[in-house]
């Protein structure tokens, strides 16, 4: 990503983001940042790149990826797609959605996803080394299935 750069975007996106962005408060738009951990600049749109150590906050979100990573590796990859500061489940997250600036971001971020892919399958040695990591990280942490091995999905469910 960092070869990559930002999600392009342009003018336009800014200004759309920008507007988006004055339907909130300046201080509701910081506490944002502050909780998931951005960047707190007055730029609507951000192209800032994070480095793959970087410093996170467990404030972002979940997925079941959690899981899914106990049986295989994955890879995910977090793009700028709307602006900088919206806090989610609000209309105006939604509305950004179909957005150029979205689609944008939304493009870019499968490309470090297929480079990361290209490099295994072009140097062996990283896909092994990436196989021993995952083995070794499995034995040294512990996973507990929060849904447990005994649970059985309801199958007489009334519509």
């Amino acid at each position: 990503m960092l070869e990559l750069g930002g999600s392009g975007f342009d003018d336009s996106d800014r200004e759309f983001a920008k507007q988006i962005r004055q339907s909130f408060a300046l201080d509701d738009i910081e506490a944002t940042c502050v909780r998931f951990g951005l960047p707190s600049n007055k730029h609507a749109l951000s192209e800032q790149i994070e480095p793959l150590y970087a410093s996170s906050t467990d404030g972002i979100g979940s997925t079941d990826v959690g899981s899914v990573s106990w049986v295989v590796s994955t890879v995910q990859c977090r793009t700028a797609s709307y602006a900088v500061g919206i806090p989610y489940h609000f209309w105006q997250l939604l509305a950004q959605g179909r957005a150029p600036g979205a689609h944008k971001g939304m493009t870019r971020a499968p490309e470090p996803i297929a480079g990361v892919a290209s490099d295994l399958f072009a140097m062996p040695e990283l896909l092994s080394a990436a196989k021993e990591a995952f083995v070794r990280f499995r034995q040294d942490a512990t996973f507990r299935d929060p849904v447990g091995a005994d649970a059985k999905p309801p199958l007489e469910m009334s519509v």
